[in-house]
């Protein structure tokens, strides 16, 4: 027998992004914190704290194979009635997180070596960043669980019990990071591998209240298992819309790397330049971030409810929005930019330097939102193929191939890097948003709506 059909009332959109705003912005204060602990130590460990991290986040993108799709594979059954089919869903990507948890942990830890050498890590950096990337190994376990957690409280509107387990996470990962990375009374000074410490410490506090969580709220119980088995049929809807959108992460993480390796090649203090401002980046854009994550929410929703006009109606205000306070923010952080970077580092040239690229960043960021809002929300609608195909030339020629152009062979360092961000934010983005407004993911958002409920006549 077919579910009964509910009336789905609209997920409010304030109510659902300010509590991933606060969530990015604890994460990137999280971040931002262990770089300027790292500076301390020295330029050259922020350096190695920035590039070491910059590998684990390219492997993290590996969970974007199940973290893209289930989010909006959930929101679409909970939209169209389907509660047993988003449970069994959010079952299956918990046994596929901890394979991906562990091949990501396996390539930290064999890798790091061969890893920052691919990146033209600096001779003086390697022996800092190597012992750091392989003490994030079992942090990355975690993280993808928690991840695939997270991504199934948010979809069922649970954001704010989301951000109460990010907020303890964050809380008890800088209390023991300190300690554990400058000493205290009897524990020695670990360095950066204290960093890490502390990290999977956090996590592992992060998964036992998420499991809490999933069983108090959702009254979702992980079988044992669930830990390990791969449901065809579950997993093959989260693929259907993960892989191409994790198509699309990895292709813009390995031209970024580029960038990164590009820097590197630099010197020493290009690349802890460029760690300081991405730092300080993170935090200009986590309003368009967090508003991409609840317009792909509030997208899947509705998209599983037949109602398509709305879908388009909320993300053209959200862009909007968004386009206008993210020009505020760069703008702001620019003007501050010599008194920013002034928490990480001490050297006038690296100031300087930080500087200007604050200011590119005022020209970087309106296309970066164009990226983040629109093609959540063609994700969301069932378009998650379109984003990869667009984008991965630009992202070859633009990003990776520019950003070594103007950055190496044009000697323009860092700001030909920056340039090359720009370019290519803004060449995706606008591909993104004439695909929005000529309608072309339509007859994906009905292909959705059928795959979910045949019976249904979706509405155009």
């Amino acid at each position: 027998m077919p579910a009964a059909k509910t009336p789905i009332r609209t997920p409010p959109m304030f109510n659902l992004a300010w509590p991933l705003l606060v969530e990015l912005g604890l994460a990137i204060a999280s971040s931002v914190v262990g770089t300027a602990l790292a500076s301390r130590i020295s330029d050259e460990a922020g350096g190695a704290f920035a590039i070491a991290s910059q590998v684990s986040a390219t492997l993290f993108i590996l969970f974007r194979i199940i973290g893209a799709g289930v989010s909006v594979v959930v929101t679409q059954n909970l939209g169209g009635g389907q509660r047993e089919a988003a449970d069994r869903v959010a079952c299956a990507v918990v046994g596929a997180s901890t394979w991906l948890g562990a091949v990501t942990g396996l390539m930290a830890l064999l890798g790091a070596n061969g890893l920052l050498r691919l990146l033209n890590a600096p001779a003086e950096v390697l022996p800092l960043a190597a012992p750091f990337l392989q003490a994030l190994a079992p942090a990355m376990l975690l993280d993808a669980w928690n991840a695939s957690m997270a991504s199934v409280m948010r979809a069922h509107l649970r954001t704010r019990d989301t951000l109460v387990v990010l907020v303890i996470m964050h809380v008890s990962h800088l209390a023991l990071a300190i300690p554990m990375m400058h000493g205290w009374g009897p524990l020695p000074a670990m360095g950066l591998p204290g960093y890490a410490v502390a990290l999977a410490l956090s996590r592992a506090l992060g998964l036992a209240l998420h499991l809490l969580m999933w069983r108090v709220h959702l009254h979702i119980r992980v079988a044992r298992d669930d830990w390990w088995r791969l449901p065809r049929r579950e997993l093959g809807a989260v693929l259907h819309i993960g892989l191409p959108g994790a198509a699309e992460n990895i292709a813009w993480r390995l031209a970024f790397m580029v960038s990164v390796a590009t820097a590197a090649e630099l010197g020493a203090k290009s690349l802890a330049t460029q760690a300081y401002v991405l730092q300080l980046m993170g935090g200009v854009m986590m309003f368009s971030i967090a508003t991409g994550l609840a317009v792909e929410i509030v997208v899947g929703y509705l998209i599983g409810a037949g109602r398509l006009r709305e879908a388009h109606g909320v993300v053209r205000r959200a862009l909007a929005r968004g386009l206008v306070v993210c020009v505020l923010i760069a703008t702001c952080a620019a003007l501050l930019g010599r008194w920013l970077l002034g928490w990480f580092t001490q050297d006038q040239e690296i100031i300087a330097a930080g500087a200007t690229l604050l200011w590119l960043t005022v020209a970087l960021e309106p296309g970066r939102t164009f990226n983040l809002v629109v093609i959540n929300a063609l994700r969301a609608a069932g378009d998650a193929r379109f984003p990869v195909m667009a984008g991965a030339l630009s992202m070859l020629l633009v990003l990776a191939g520019g950003s070594w152009l103007l950055g190496v062979v044009l000697g323009w360092g860092l700001p030909g890097v920056w340039i090359a961000y720009a370019a290519d934010e803004w060449i995706r983005g606008l591909i993104m948003w004439r695909r929005w407004q000529t309608h072309a993911w339509v007859p994906h958002a009905k292909a959705s709506r059928k795959r979910l409920r045949p019976a249904i006549v979706v509405e155009g």
